[in-house]
């Protein structure tokens, strides 16, 4: 049986990138994922992200996304913790 899977590059920030100790990272995951799903499978991975959980942000393709949103071949995707100062990049 095929099993297909997507592609995503996932931007890493603050608390998520001092976790992978990379910038960025190109992932293979389930078709039919959520944003939120895949924030469950990196806390699984990462357990010390658990405490950032409930205020983490979603960000697609520079836009904000609730978190249902279904992710799609090719997006680029950011999770993003509380942080202080800095530029606003994404589409409101």
């Amino acid at each position: 049986m095929n099993n297909p899977k997507i592609t995503i590059t996932l931007k890493l920030f603050a608390a998520y990138q001092e976790a992978y100790k990379v910038p960025e990272v190109q992932l293979s995951i389930s078709p039919g994922t959520s944003v939120s799903q895949l924030l469950e499978n990196i806390i699984s991975q990462h357990p010390e992200l658990e405490k950032w959980r409930d205020t983490t942000k979603f960000g697609i393709n520079l836009n904000f996304v609730p978190p249902e949103t279904i992710l799609q071949d090719g997006d680029e995707v950011v999770l993003i913790p509380p942080v202080s100062g800095g530029i606003n990049i994404f589409r409101i």
